[in-house]
């Protein structure tokens, strides 16, 4: 090779590189963008969520898209986003061509702007850049940017979850779902299914997935599930609502082995690599269950395992919550492993036969102690720490917390005769020294000692009707008590509002007042011959409220600032045959008719049907704090019945609204008050007002600058429900328990207990 020749090969080489570089990099592809259908449902949701566009009525959208192009996913986030001025439709057309396409740059910086006015200058697009596609990762890392300045409630989340289905793989299934780990979630816009189960990091408002923000792990392991048997080839696991079915692989076990067990899944890269059963299971009744643990007679307290999980495995099969598990029944077997709870599999149904009663002290100020006597004319059995000693009748037991029985948290006691009670000496009742049928279990509590008295429900009731209604009433007046009673008990001991203290309800009228007064033969009858009675609409129980007495009309179930869709039984009327509904919701009409003592209906002839009393600004003022000197008030919005729902407060400093039935009265009500029923006789001391069906009258101020309201009220209770007095004079007039049930509750049934659905 001549110098000539070597010298261009020197140079030749080097200038080719150059050139194939070159030409690479001019047909590289640009980077992936973003469509801008997904861009903007992004930018939407740092302003609203998804339910919201959702809701929205039709009258109050304004529509961008044609009728044709309005169904498909983008189009609600960009309408809203044009109707709001955050998009230019001049400059992104509203057609399903531009939604699809890239987003640019230019794009992107408008959108910016009008989000957050100087932020688009952060994508430094160029006048070259203007018309080119954004890339993804440029998008998400100005919606960071974005949402620090929108997001200022954190509504915005960062999840890690385990996908473990989408549409493609889950039949039937809601379009756009994401089932996952952490619950379920939409996905409108994004690719999923190639990443089902795999772990992956996801942002999230409310139900809906923003972005795939990055992909975690291809290796996943689902934690306590359940497995049922498939075809022969085949098994099936069930993740929460949703079952998936996997090919059986002998490695992994025989079918009658898997199935009808608890286990841990793993997969990676989808596909199934091991699964490890979980087959102790124990039973017992359910003392107690906390945020951390669940105590069991016989095993103690267990700690739950961070994916605990609730399985009722009779019926239908469905995956519950930790508060389906009652306290003081053994409906339900446990999944134990490495000594912590796994799942809870309920296998039976709740039959409400039993239910455990926290007893408060004296005149009900507290469910704790500083001690407890107890004796019983047939003597105890104390049993604690596995011991079991006999105490001789009429002796008394005294427990305080520094006894030594108490070293393993309880100490329970049952009379030695079957049908014996307890007495419990160190708290009254109206009665005097209370007795309890059952058994009493003294609990050990930082703040002091737990009374729980569990019994049967029906002997519970028995002790519940003469505390709720008198026993000189009507046979079926107490008849519709004891039902009432019952519903209210089934509902509260499936609520769990005292689980962590392994009780259902207390003894006051918090719940139901039990064991105030001495039983009676009127009422135990009544409970009797209505034995295992349930008030229903439809499948359900319902929630049988009752109070005293009514101002001529009852109200809904929104009086406490609820969905009256959810009680539609719940719906007020006119104490009278026929049940009109009166209109009473003007402040005029409602006044006209509180002010009329003898308006005709059941509850007319009681004193408390009518009351009146005056209370001056300077009174008020020691409750109601906010707004300096009252000048007035007013009502200004009243519900069904006519009870106040809203009152408006005007002061020297200010105006508040007052909101519920429960508010109103608390606040109205003092303790310098005089009422005056119906019949001329007087009530003090009633801090509270009686009901919130009044009517305020402003009667000027004095020379003291003391302005006096008088008002005008009638009933006693919250009025929602049935009325105890109304129930009264219908049996008087020949009404049977059932026709007075039906008539303060729309729509229901009167079933045995064994009706109920789950």
């Amino acid at each position: 090779m001549n110098k000539k020749s070597l010298i261009g090969f020197v140079v030749g080489i080097p200038l080719l590189v150059i050139i194939l570089i070159i030409i690479i990099l001019m047909n590289e592809p640009e980077p992936e963008g973003i469509s801008r259908g997904l861009a903007c449902k992004s930018a939407a949701l740092l302003l609203t969520d998804r339910e919201s566009l959702e809701k929205m009525p039709d009258n109050q959208k304004q529509q961008y898209f044609s009728k044709q192009d309005q169904s498909l996913w983008y189009a609600k986030y960009m309408d809203y986003l044009y109707a709001n001025g955050y998009l230019d439709a001049g400059l992104m057309p509203a057609d399903k061509e531009t939604a699809q396409g890239f987003l640019t740059y230019q794009e992107a910086e408008s959108l910016a702007e009008a989000l957050v006015p100087g932020s688009g200058t952060n994508i430094h697009a160029g006048r070259k850049n203007k018309s080119k596609h954004i890339t993804a990762d440029e998008w998400w890392n100005l919606f960071d940017d974005l949402k620090k300045a929108l997001d200022k409630e954190n509504q915005i989340k960062t999840m890690d979850v385990l996908l473990y289905g989408t549409p493609s793989n889950i039949n039937p299934s809601s379009v756009w779902t994401a089932y996952t780990s952490e619950g379920t979630f939409g996905f409108e816009g994004i690719s999923l299914d190639s990443y089902i189960d795999w772990e992956i990091k996801i942002l999230v408002k409310g139900n809906e997935i923003i972005a795939l923000k990055e992909v975690v792990s291809d290796s996943v392991t689902y934690k306590n599930v359940w497995l049922t048997a498939g075809d022969n080839q085949t098994f099936q696991v069930h993740f929460g609502s949703v079952i998936r079915t996997f090919p059986l692989d002998t490695s992994l076990g025989q079918t009658e082995d898997l199935v009808n067990n608890l286990a841990d899944i793993s997969l990676k890269r989808g596909n199934l690599e091991k699964v490890t059963l979980k087959k102790k299971r124990i039973s017992g009744k359910v003392l107690a269950i906390t945020d951390s643990y669940i105590e069991i007679e016989n095993y103690g307290k267990l700690k739950f395992d961070k994916d605990f999980k609730v399985y009722r495995l009779y019926g239908q099969f469905e995956e519950r919550s930790v508060t389906d598990i009652l306290v003081g029944y053994d409906i339900q077997d446990f999944v134990v492993a490495h000594g912590k709870l796994c799942a809870a599999l309920l296998v039976r149904e709740f039959d409400a036969k039993t239910i455990r009663v926290l007893l408060m002290n004296t005149n009900f100020q507290s469910i704790f102690h500083p001690s407890v006597t107890l004796s019983s004319d047939t003597g105890l059995t104390l049993t604690y720490d596995k011991e079991t000693v006999q105490v001789p009748p009429k002796a008394e037991v005294i427990i305080e917390p520094s006894d030594e029985r108490l070293k393993s948290g309880r100490i329970v006691a049952a009379p030695l005769e079957k049908g014996g009670s307890i007495q419990v000496n160190s708290i009254n009742r109206s009665y005097g020294t209370p007795t309890y049928g059952g058994t009493i279990e003294i609990r050990k509590d930082s703040d002091g000692l737990l009374l729980i008295n569990e019994l049967y429900l029906e002997d519970y009731l028995t002790k519940v009707v003469p505390s709720e209604m008198p026993d000189s009433y009507e046979k079926e007046a107490l008849k519709a008590q004891a039902v009432c009673a019952r519903t209210y008990a089934y509902r509260q001991i499936q609520s769990n509002t005292y689980s962590k203290y392994g009780a259902h309800v207390d003894d006051s009228t918090r719940f139901q007042v039990y064991n105030n007064l001495p039983t009676a033969v009127k009422t135990e009858d009544a409970v009797r011959e209505t034995y295992g009675k349930l008030l229903f609409y439809g499948d359900t129980p319902i929630e049988a409220f009752y109070f005293s007495t009514s101002c001529g009309h009852t109200t809904d179930g929104s009086v406490w600032g609820g969905d009256p869709a959810q009680f539609p039984y719940l719906d007020g009327s006119l104490l009278q045959d026929g049940g009109a509904v009166l209109n009473l919701s003007t402040n005029s009409d409602f006044e006209q008719f509180i002010k009329n003592k003898d308006y005709p209906a059941y509850d007319s002839s009681f004193p408390m049907y009518r009351w009146e009393t005056t209370v001056t600004n300077r009174q008020l003022e020691e409750e109601i704090t906010e707004v300096g000197s009252i000048l007035n008030i007013t009502v200004v919005e009243r519900g069904v019945g006519g009870i106040v729902k809203k009152l408006r407060v005007e002061g020297s400093e200010g105006v508040m609204t007052i909101s519920g039935e429960g508010q109103v009265r608390a606040k109205l009500g003092n303790k310098y008050m005089t009422l005056t029923k119906k019949d001329g006789t007087q009530m003090k001391n009633f801090d509270s007002l009686p009901s919130a069906y009044l009517a305020i009258e402003n009667q000027g101020v004095d020379e003291k600058n003391i302005t006096t309201f008088h008002i005008y009220g009638g009933g006693f209770g919250h009025g929602v429900g049935m009325s105890q007095n109304g129930a009264q004079t219908m049996a008087k007039e020949g009404k049977s328990f059932e026709d007075i049930l039906q008539f303060f509750y729309h729509g229901v049934k009167v079933c045995e207990a064994d009706s109920v659905k789950e």
